[in-house]
């Protein structure tokens, strides 16, 4: 009876991890603005959140983001140019 419990336990765990944010600079690949997102040169695809508009960014524009993942999509919470 223990064993359901426990991986019910684990599943719920999995699902419901806080979002950790990490930082990356690469290249931006492809933008989309009607889904207001980016895709970077390494292939990860970022939602970008209100207040960071997919216009203001350029193809092949490199960038440093700060992303978190959640519900196992990426979400930039702040984006700035690098040279």
């Amino acid at each position: 009876m223990k064993k359901p419990i426990i991986a019910i336990g684990l599943i719920l765990a999995a699902t419901t991890a806080t979002a950790v944010a990490a930082e990356m600079t690469d290249t931006v690949k492809a933008i989309d603005k009607k889904h207001d997102s980016i895709t970077l040169s390494d292939g990860k695809t970022l939602a970008l959140p209100e207040g960071i508009e997919a216009e203001t960014l350029k193809v092949g524009e490199k960038i440093a983001v700060v992303y978190s993942r959640k519900g196992g999509k990426l979400f930039a919470t702040s984006i700035h140019a690098v040279k």
